[in-house]
């Protein structure tokens, strides 16, 4: 029975995996059909061919949307992990503003974003920001700055705090402290954290839909055109999906260890 214990996790994963698995599997398929095959139930296979790839790029204006995503998911992040590593920093080691700021910050996540677009909207208007990529970003940045400032607490908490306090009595300021014994070994999660604000700013869609414009546009937005008074493009769509998920693909075989242990991190403390 020991091969039984030993194949039990992987039993149990699998149908998970493959949960996972096949609708990208399905969507590569759909992407390398023509329109035709792509809407056949029961489903056709057909020659594969780059037609719908190549078509998004000179059809639709999809390298603008692509850009527009990664400027505005890269600034976000850019911005919003710094400013939530000094509050989250600050909420462990001195408690500033105790109890209530900590809530009033996790009470944000849960107001519906709905709420907020008009209000951010008359704001931009006002500031003459609207349909630019920087209304995004600002955005972007107050939606992560309190999920991502609640998430690192743990991080500077424990192991990090005794090492903090070695250093200060090594003679070390308390910025010193911070900078070269805190965030480096906080390392792991703030990686985790960035890579979840990445995805959140990436994957994001209400904000961008109200403040940006034809031409900054990001891809959740861009993707929506293509829902036509034709009917959905679905092909054109399973293409430019699969082009979509490539940053994250791309990013994970550097950051997986990092993310697994950033978030073992934070949910262990």
């Amino acid at each position: 029975m020991r091969w039984l214990r030993r194949a039990a996790p992987h039993l149990v994963l699998i149908p998970f995996s493959l949960a996972v698995v096949l609708p990208l599997l399905w969507l590569l398929r759909v992407s390398l059909t023509d329109r035709r095959t792509a809407y056949q139930i029961p489903p056709e296979w057909s020659t594969p061919h780059l037609g719908n790839y190549v078509e998004i790029f000179t059809a639709y204006p999809f390298a603008t949307w692509f850009w527009n995503s990664l400027s505005v998911a890269l600034l976000s992040t850019a911005i919003a992990l710094p400013l939530a590593t000094m509050l989250a920093f600050a909420f462990a080691r001195y408690n500033s503003g105790g109890a209530p700021l900590r809530l009033s910050i996790l009470a944000s996540q849960m107001l519906p974003p709905i709420v907020m677009v008009l209000p951010l909207f008359a704001v931009f208007l006002g500031a003459g920001l609207l349909n630019s990529r920087t209304a995004v970003v600002i955005a972007h940045v107050g939606m992560n700055l309190p999920f991502l400032a609640w998430m690192m607490i743990a991080f500077f908490e424990g192991e990090v705090r005794q090492l903090e306090e070695a250093a200060r009595v090594e003679g070390a300021t308390r910025f010193q402290a911070f900078w070269k014994v805190a965030v480096p070994v906080a390392a792991p999660g703030l990686l985790a954290a960035a890579l979840l604000a990445f995805i959140m700013s990436w994957n994001e869609f209400l904000f961008a839909l109200i403040l940006t414009g034809k031409r900054t546009a990001t891809l959740p937005v861009g993707l929506s055109t293509l829902d036509t008074h034709r009917g959905v493009e679905i092909a054109l769509l399973a293409a430019a999906n699969m082009v979509a998920i490539l940053p994250v693909f791309l990013m994970m075989p550097f950051l997986r260890r990092y993310l697994i242990k950033g978030l073992s991190l934070g949910a262990l403390k």
